[in-house]
């Protein structure tokens, strides 16, 4: 049983004793404690919204936090099966003062979690995270008399989120219209089978074939986008009868994108292909996280902007797009984050876009991705025991290659002539990632295992 307190959320596994997972006393003193935080920082907002994935502790999870907060004196919005963005907007929409998404994103179906945003649809930065958990560790909230308890209403806030991502600027209805594209979709059975039907029918898509559409939390394959999870749409895709293909992960926030071929398009590049096209419209600066790769800096230079990379983690990426004004920004995972729609990864957002893109470039999905600088990125993991030193290994790598180029911003970055490495203790999982990019797979391959070895050395 694993229980994670993080910057991304309050995420574990389900079942088991209180503090070893998820269980329904820590979901009340969790969500408690974020009312409390929510409740000094915004003492005249009375209002919260509730969204969640499919998965198949949802609607359990979902019971417990609704009527904690409740039972805290807040009127809880409840958009029941809701993607993350859809959620973020929610936020705004009803001008609350914050909001619980019930997701564990791309974790397999016995992990849940709470992610907490504030009243801008955002998640909430270190210091207020922080806080929740202090105030969960010494149970510091009170719990409103009954003349005081919240009140509970349902809506569907996917209708307005569609219709959002409609009315931005660089979203060419028309043109995909026009195209009449054929989309293949694998929603991983979860929400993304209500939302991604839903945004293609508004931009004009007909030619829809669905995968695993159905939101019954039981995940057809491993719910992560990644190449080795996505066979089965790759094959439709190899045999022609499809013109792309687009994979969500449960909370719909990530995006991978299939070639007309079968290929992948590759995770990494859904930002670059998304940020070239606006970038071409739109003067500016861009933003990913460390672990990104290098084709967003390339591409960004191409247009004339300033490309700044950010400690890992949705709320630092977005801190640092504020800071340098970026146009576009977002993560290497699928993830985009547009401005002029909402500070928040976005699958609708990045479909509508990159299918504008592709109707303005006129060419195949396998065409495009060929305009773009070709980097290989090795994803690698090492699972942590309870007793490893995770900062400890991290110093010991630092100061064995301290003669290369070094940025310990988040974990430590090596930059070598031949490319770099990344490795940083995970937020959501007990592992170390690492993370290599290079010309060729063969050498990011390389230079990952070279650093993996030495921390099994070290270990």
């Amino acid at each position: 049983m694993s229980l994670v307190k993080s910057i991304s959320g309050i995420r574990g596994t389900i079942g088991g004793r209180v503090g070893e997972g998820l269980s329904p006393v820590d979901v009340v003193r969790f969500t408690a404690a974020y009312a409390t935080q929510r409740r000094r920082m915004m003492p005249d907002n009375n209002t919260i919204v509730v969204g969640r994935d499919a998965r198949i502790s949802g609607s359990m999870v979902n019971l417990l936090v609704s009527g904690t907060l409740m039972g805290m004196g807040y009127n809880v919005v409840n958009i029941g099966l809701a993607s993350t963005p859809t959620t973020e907007v929610a936020v705004t929409g009803e001008h609350a003062a914050g909001g619980i998404i019930l997701t564990a994103s791309h974790n397999p179906k016995q992990w849940n979690a709470l992610k907490l945003l504030n009243e801008k649809g955002e998640f909430l930065n270190d210091a207020e995270g922080k806080d929740v958990l202090a105030i969960a560790e010494r149970e510091d909230f009170t719990f409103a008399e009954v003349d005081a308890l919240g009140t509970m209403v349902e809506k569907d806030y996917l209708p307005y989120h569609v219709q959002k991502v409609l009315g931005l600027q660089l979203v060419n209805q028309a043109a995909i219209e026009k195209k009449n594209f054929t989309v293949a979709i694998d929603c991983v059975n979860s929400v993304g089978g209500l939302a991604i039907p839903a945004i293609l029918k508004a931009l004009g898509v007909k030619n829809i074939i669905e995968l695993n559409c159905e939101p019954t939390g039981h995940f057809a394959h491993n719910p992560e986008p990644l190449p080795q999870h996505l066979t089965e749409i790759s094959e439709l895709l190899k045999s022609g009868k499809a013109d792309v293909g687009f994979v969500v992960d449960p909370d719909v926030d990530r995006l991978a994108i299939i070639c007309e071929n079968g290929d992948m398009f590759g995770e990494e590049y859904t930002l670059v292909s998304v940020a070239d096209y606006i970038l071409g419209h739109t003067s500016g600066n861009t933003c990913s996280n460390m672990s990104s790769t290098r084709a967003l800096s390339d591409v960004t230079r191409l247009h004339g902007g300033q490309y700044t990379a950010s400690a890992v983690g949705e709320v630092n990426v977005v801190t640092e797009m504020k800071r340098v004004n970026a146009v576009i920004g977002g993560e290497g995972n699928g993830g985009v984050i547009y401005p002029a729609a909402h500070y928040g990864r976005d699958a609708l957002v990045g479909i509508a876009l990159f299918l504008s893109s592709l109707c303005e470039k006129n060419m195949k999905v396998s065409e495009l991705r060929k305009t773009f600088p070709n980097y290989c990125i090795s994803k690698n993991r090492i699972d942590l025991t309870p007793t490893t030193d995770v900062d400890a290994i991290l110093a010991a790598v630092k100061e064995a290659y301290k003669n290369e180029r070094i940025n310990d911003k988040d974990g430590v970055k090596i930059d070598f002539a031949e490319g770099w490495v990344h490795l940083r203790k995970s937020n959501t999982e007990p592992i170390i990632r690492v993370y290599s990019e290079a010309e060729t797979m063969t050498k990011a391959n390389e230079l990952a295992q070279r650093i993996i070895d030495k921390v099994n050395a070290i270990l």
